[in-house]
């Protein structure tokens, strides 16, 4: 596998170390995001975030390809002492930009979503779950289709937090196909709150806009 510089160690989640390359492409240099690399395991050659304990009211439950969205969920974590849950897959995407968007591209045309392997833990102890994910093409990244479809019935009478990372241009129509799917999975008494939106280059940056929206 080609190896790419991830940049600096910029937190933790979860015991887990998190690197963002997004970060350090300011200005020009951003590009909306285009060439980003991975680590070809979609943030887990770390090893998985994961902490469940007997008496949080929240949970985290996010998937990151490149290091973004892990970077702000550990913020959120952190900052609400909340129990973490990464989303993974049988078949990650890879680390060179190009062929990923090929694929996501495919899977978006097809409707056929990544195949997901994890365990969701029990989530009747959990009063809020936060939910991240990144907006691909201005609409909801396959992965959390994929979660969605499988596992969005386990949300009902949760108060849903969704959190994002994008290419600049904002949350696309993610928070419809959400209630799409959330309708579809059989998913019940549930409530979307306003999401937090965050260009993927500033998550460095977003201590106020995730303490605010936290509050």
């Amino acid at each position: 596998m080609q190896q790419h510089s991830l940049g600096p160690i910029l937190g933790h989640i979860a015991g887990k170390p998190v690197q963002a390359n997004q970060v350090t492409r300011k200005g020009a240099r951003w590009d909306s995001g285009r060439m980003t690399p991975s680590d070809g395991q979609d943030t887990t050659s770390q090893g998985v975030a994961r902490r469940i304990t007997e008496k949080a009211h929240y949970i985290v439950i996010y998937w990151s390809r490149s290091g973004a969205t892990e970077l702000l969920a550990s913020k959120i974590a952190n900052l609400t002492n909340s129990d973490v849950c990464q989303i993974t897959l049988t078949n990650p995407y890879p680390a060179d930009y190009l062929e990923t968007r090929t694929r996501a591209n495919r899977e978006r045309d097809t409707g056929l979503t990544p195949d997901l392997n994890m365990q969701l833990p029990d989530l009747t102890q959990y009063e809020t779950v936060y939910l991240g994910f990144q907006t691909w093409a201005m609409t909801l990244s396959e992965p959390l289709k994929a979660f969605l479809k499988a596992y969005g019935n386990e949300l009902s009478g949760k108060r849903i937090m969704p959190f994002e990372t994008n290419g600049g241009y904002g949350i696309g129509n993610c928070l419809d196909v959400m209630s799409q799917l959330l309708q579809i999975s059989g998913a019940t008494n549930y409530t979307i709150e306003r999401p937090l939106t965050i260009a993927g280059n500033q998550v460095d940056v977003a201590d106020t806009a995730v303490r605010e929206w936290c509050d």
